[in-house]
């Protein structure tokens, strides 16, 4: 259930992200929301049983040199594919530069998506998210799939590597330095 205002309807007319974030701006809400084509979708909050794999890609991503640099690896932000789509990846990587363009009220898309698989996600919405970031110029997306201790990284829509175990995942080109073994995320 979406948690909206009591005098508050979701909106059905809305066609473009400018018409629905002037709505967010008016109609002050819990939560927050992807908007694709006049859908708008709730995002649900990261849960708990997810904090660790966040935490451990944010404290691998911290010893690079690129976020020495100003780059940062950011939970729950906004990335913004076109005038009609905007996504919220449970972890997305801005650039110093993307900060910038940010701070000068620039929408970005990220370069580098990481999603982490729920339940309550089809294979529908999988390729529907991993479309919109390749539409946006995401150049790579893990999908991390944490019951089954996978990370599926995604050159392309149509493009994957499933990474287990001992394998070394790389978050090359965008991030060559980011890498490890994927056991090391998932050890207790």
């Amino acid at each position: 259930m979406i948690a909206t205002p009591a005098n508050s309807a979701m909106p059905t007319h809305l066609q473009t992200v400018d018409e629905f974030e002037q709505w967010e701006r008016q109609h002050p809400h819990e939560g927050s929301y992807e908007f694709v084509r006049g859908r708008i979708i709730p995002k649900p909050a990261m849960k708990q049983d997810e904090f660790y794999i966040a935490d451990f890609l944010r404290r691998q991503f911290i010893k690079t040199q690129l976020f020495q640099s100003g780059h940062t690896l950011m939970p729950e932000g906004d990335s913004y594919v076109d005038g009609a789509r905007k996504r919220v990846p449970d972890l997305l990587y801005v650039t110093a530069n993307q900060h910038q363009a940010i701070r000068r009220g620039e929408r970005v898309n990220t370069l580098f998506a990481i999603e982490i698989l729920s339940d309550s996600e089809s294979y529908e919405d999988v390729l529907d998210k991993l479309q919109d970031y390749f539409d946006g110029g995401t150049q790579l997306v893990w999908y991390i799939a944490p019951k089954r201790q996978k990370i599926f990284a995604y050159t392309s829509p149509d493009e994957s590597k499933a990474y287990k175990g001992q394998d070394i995942i790389s978050a090359a080109p965008v991030v060559p330095e980011l890498q490890f073994a994927v056991a090391d995320m998932f050890a207790q």
